[in-house]
């Protein structure tokens, strides 16, 4: 049986998660660039951190779903999570609707 393009991209995603495994999580990324944005500060107390590392995370984050499903929101959303509003509303936000 013939694997359709989606089905070979899903594969192609999934190996590249499993490759990536081997290599230090996101979560560690996230870290180290807190840690770096603290030690830049040379003790001023930040504002609106969390809004900053929200907005810093979900534009990347909607931009690459975006690109992996050639732009189709319903698919995009399934994949987040999320209602396809509250996507579009995302992609209006960050200045990424097609």
């Amino acid at each position: 049986m013939a694997k359709s393009k989606a089905d070979q991209r899903s594969l192609d995603q999934n190996h590249k998660l499993k490759a990536s495994k081997s290599k230090k999580p996101l979560c560690k990324h996230t870290e180290d660039a807190l840690a770096n944005y603290f030690a830049s500060l040379n003790g001023d107390r930040p504002g609106d951190l969390y809004d900053l590392v929200i907005g810093e995370v979900e534009r990347p984050l909607f931009k690459t779903v975006m690109e992996y499903t050639h732009g189709n929101q319903s698919q995009a959303a399934g994949i987040l999570g999320i209602n396809r509003g509250t996507l579009r509303k995302k992609l209006k936000d960050y200045s990424l609707l097609q």
